[in-house]
């Protein structure tokens, strides 16, 4: 999956700026995509996240395993210079997607 960014779907706007409701919204976002694409969390390889602050890491995480329960995937976070419309945090991600 490309990378997410915290867009509210109906509204097409990035939401509050804040890391917690950003993460919030772009683990929502994939979940919606997961689920459309016949597929779970339970099923993500591996997650890159891409992040402004590196401070944020903590808030981030503690959201993160509430969508991404053990075994967690194989996972990278960076610290970026900036993102599309001026994210907070950006995913992208590798799933399993059953044929059957």
């Amino acid at each position: 999956m490309s990378g997410q960014i915290p867009i509210d779907p109906a509204s097409g706007d990035l939401v509050a700026n804040n890391i917690q409701t950003q993460t919030h919204q772009v683990l929502k976002n994939i979940d919606a995509i997961l689920s459309s694409a016949g597929t779970n969390y339970g099923h993500v390889v591996r997650t890159t996240i891409f992040l402004v602050n590196l401070e944020h890491f903590d808030a981030m995480n503690e959201i993160y395993k509430t969508y991404v329960l053990d075994p967690a995937p194989a996972r990278s976070t960076v610290q970026v210079a900036g993102l599309p419309k001026g994210a907070l945090i950006e995913i992208d991600l590798i799933a399993e997607i059953s044929d059957g």
